[in-house]
């Protein structure tokens, strides 16, 4: 008998042939349901999994460990044996699996300053979410913080467009590794995509008034800087911009992302927001309208909108859709699975190996460095750091003490995004203030906890203890904020102020008239108090994290030098949004009638243990060439007696523009460290973009006539060197 000849290898399962081969093979193998089927992100949180074979979707999220490999399984029975894409939220860490590394959240990363620490922070959160099965986060956020009674403040990275894209791009270099093929990355998504943040009143997905130029000027540089780093993936908001939903906007889909900036990934629409097309902004009446909606508006994969399988095969079937229209987005994502190599290694969950990477010492260790780097010295009037011969009892005191979900903040177990029964991250993974002082302080001291009021409502049954453990303590550390319930999705406030007790609370305290460091656990900026403000020592460490209490206590006792620095402006009062610090020129006065326009704390603001001194700053040349950067130096000195980090900020002032333009925008960065009585130089290149603005067409131009370079701690005009420099 003839020997048997060998079955040949479909097309598009040889990893030999290039990804437009297999694409093209697979493609054209597929009916119109698998092409539609793939272009879904479906919600797996039910048990029932068998949509994945009656709808084929090309994605599912919210579905973890044991679970992931079902799903695998049914896929891969399918006609052609697509392989899923499995999405999940790893918004500061891997959220939702029990027992992972829960880091700062965004908003107190960036107080670090520190790109190479967000990297490291990214690495380690694809590190713990690729052996459970997960290929994809929706993170980084890129919005721009602009009103801060929105709830999601806390989600980004600060009010400065510049900082926010080399975050950004920090976070995806760690989420993606080293490629798309790299079993240890996860997808990198920039979201939300773009001015989702521009709101009105706060108000979570409201209409944002957006003109071309604004976003172009502040919204959109993230975004770019994003796609530019390498991100696969973009989601869109769910909000619209001049009467258009971002899921209908071909302008910011398709002629600035894919053609403008060169985008060859995929574009995510948010949480069902295909439907809310027709539910809630109510400018489709059917789903089928829809669909053709979404996909010619450049959208590729549908999220959450179950509705869209058979609306988009009956806009095909009615001749109302061409079957290319389908085709296109499909090609794309399967280009993307392709590349990753999920058709040779699905990435099935490995458990075991999920055990030991979520346990590692050296996770937890770059969880303490950002909780140390996180940590923002907003007030010391040098009763910091405590001296143990003077300080013997500690009254640790205050609602957010020794709460660990208030601690970790939202997108974590426990937070409003994931199934009550799903419980909280195990205790004893998070180290509380409480935790930290009972940890760190010196031998011999006593320690009294009381909780004092709370957050959700006005019982102030607590204040009479923790009054007198005040009256028995040589310090007093009152740890106050806000609650999971006053933050994220649709949780914006209509205030700003300390809810619940905490007011009342802070006030009994002070009467005492015992020393008293406050110390901040909060999603976001909040007004505080006059008797917060009289506080021997503010400390702010947002939702710091797994080890946050531990930075706390030993920035407490002179463990830690405090080095953050804020990237967002904390109010006197909730009138003054919004209150960033790059403002438009142009106003009549440069206060309220009946208040300051300054901010309580600057953007770029934060103490130190030390101090530094600022001097000769200088540029190479003081005329710009087009295409060339300006090289600047400043020589910064520790002239106090403790080592620290300095971040020193460079920002550009353009002083003559053709259309309104801001009073100085960030430009460079670095921290710097520095020993007692040690000086240093440090330089930067700034390149010719940096001395930008969008004109009244809508161009970057750099414009000729005079510049401004300023230098120094913070962004205040008294803080900062200036030297100039003009363009011809």
């Amino acid at each position: 008998m003839p020997p048997i000849s060998p079955v040949p290898t479909l097309a598009y399962r040889n990893p030999a042939l290039t990804v437009e081969e297999r694409v093209a093979d697979l493609l054209g193998r597929m009916t119109l349901e698998e092409k539609v089927g793939q272009l879904m992100l479906w919600d797996a949180r039910n048990e029932d999994l068998s949509f994945i074979n009656t709808h084929q979707p090309g994605s599912i999220l919210h579905i973890l460990g044991a679970k992931i490999s079902r799903a695998m399984h049914l896929a891969a029975q399918n006609r052609l044996g697509i392989p899923l894409l499995v999405g999940e939220d790893g918004i500061h860490g891997h959220s939702f699996w029990k027992g992972s590394t829960i880091f700062p959240t965004q908003l107190a990363l960036a107080a670090s300053w520190n790109p190479e620490l967000l990297e490291q922070v990214a690495r380690v959160t694809a590190e713990e979410m690729t052996p459970t099965g997960i290929h994809w986060t929706f993170s980084p956020v890129l919005c721009l913080a602009r009103d801060l009674r929105w709830g999601r403040i806390g989600e980004t990275f600060g009010e400065d467009p510049y900082l926010i894209g080399e975050f950004g791009a920090a976070f995806i270099r760690g989420y993606q590794g080293q490629g798309l093929d790299d079993p240890t990355s996860v997808l990198a998504t920039a979201k939300h995509y773009a001015g989702y943040s521009e709101t009105q009143g706060g108000r979570d997905s409201s209409e944002a008034d957006l003109s071309p130029r604004k976003l172009r000027s502040y919204f959109l540089p993230p975004f770019e800087r994003a796609a530019r780093a390498g991100a696969m993936t973009f989601m869109t908001g769910y909000h619209s911009i001049e009467g258009v939903p971002s899921t209908a906007n071909r302008w910011l889909l398709v002629d600035i992302l894919k053609n403008e900036w060169g985008f060859r990934g995929v574009v995510v629409t948010d949480w069902d927001n295909v439907g809310r097309l027709v539910r809630e902004q109510k400018v489709c009446a059917t789903y089928a309208d829809a669909a053709i909606m979404a996909l010619r508006a450049g959208n590729d994969i549908m999220m959450t909108t179950p509705q869209f399988y058979e609306a988009a095969i009956e806009a095909v079937r009615t001749g109302r859709l061409a079957e290319s229209e389908i085709d296109a987005p499909c090609a794309r994502l399967l280009a993307l699975k392709f590349r990753m190599g999920l058709f040779e290694n699905p990435r099935r969950p490995d458990l075991d190996r999920a055990a030991v990477e979520v346990a590692r010492p050296d996770h937890r260790a770059v969880n303490l460095a950002a909780a140390h780097q996180s940590l923002v010295l907003l007030q010391n009037n040098g009763l910091l750091p405590l001296d143990p011969a003077k300080v013997k009892s500690i009254a640790v005191i205050g609602p957010n003490a020794d709460d660990d979900l208030q601690q970790l903040g939202d997108w974590s177990l426990g937070s409003s995004q994931h199934l009550t029964e799903a419980g909280k991250q195990p205790r004893e993974k998070t180290m509380t203030v409480l935790d930290g002082v009972r940890s760190v302080a010196p031998a011999g001291s006593s320690i009294h906890y009381e909780r004092g009021c709370s957050i959700v409502d006005d019982d102030l049954s607590g204040i009479p203890a923790a009054v007198d453990a005040a009256q028995a303590a040589d310090v007093v550390v009152t740890v106050v904020g806000d609650h999971l319930k006053f933050v994220g999705e649709e949780q914006s406030t209509a205030t700003l102020e300390l809810q619940g007790g905490q007011i009342a609370l802070l006030d009994a305290l002070e009467k005492t008239g015992k020393p008293m460091i406050v110390v901040l656990v909060n999603s976001k900026p909040l007004v505080l108090p006059p008797s917060a403000k009289r506080a021997a020592a503010i400390l702010e460490g947002f939702n710091s994290g797994m080890e946050g209490g531990r930075a706390v206590a030993e920035a407490l006792f002179g463990q830690l030098n405090p080095s953050g620095k804020l990237t967002i402006s904390i109010p006197v009062h909730v009138g003054q949004q919004p209150v960033f610090y790059s403002q438009v020129r142009g106003q009549h006065g440069d206060r309220y009638a009946d208040l300051t326009q300054e901010p309580l704390f600057p953007f770029g603001h934060g103490l130190s243990f030390t101090q530094y001194r600022y001097s000769n700053l200088r540029l190479a040349r003081h005329t710009l060439v087009r295409g060339q950067s300006v090289a600047v130096s400043v020589d910064v000195e520790n002239i106090g007696l403790r080592a620290g980090d300095e971040i020193v900020q460079v920002y550009v002032t353009d002083v003559v523009t053709s259309v309104t333009w801001v009073n100085k925008a960030l430009k460079g960065f670095a921290r710097v460290h520095l020993a007692p009585g040690e000086k240093k130089t440090v330089r930067f290149g700034l390149p010719w973009e940096a001395f930008q603005i969008v004109d009244a067409e809508g161009r970057n131009v750099v414009e000729p006539g005079g510049f401004k370079v300023l230098v120094g701690p913070s962004s205040r005009d008294h803080d900062l060197l200036k030297a100039t420099l003009r363009a011809e």
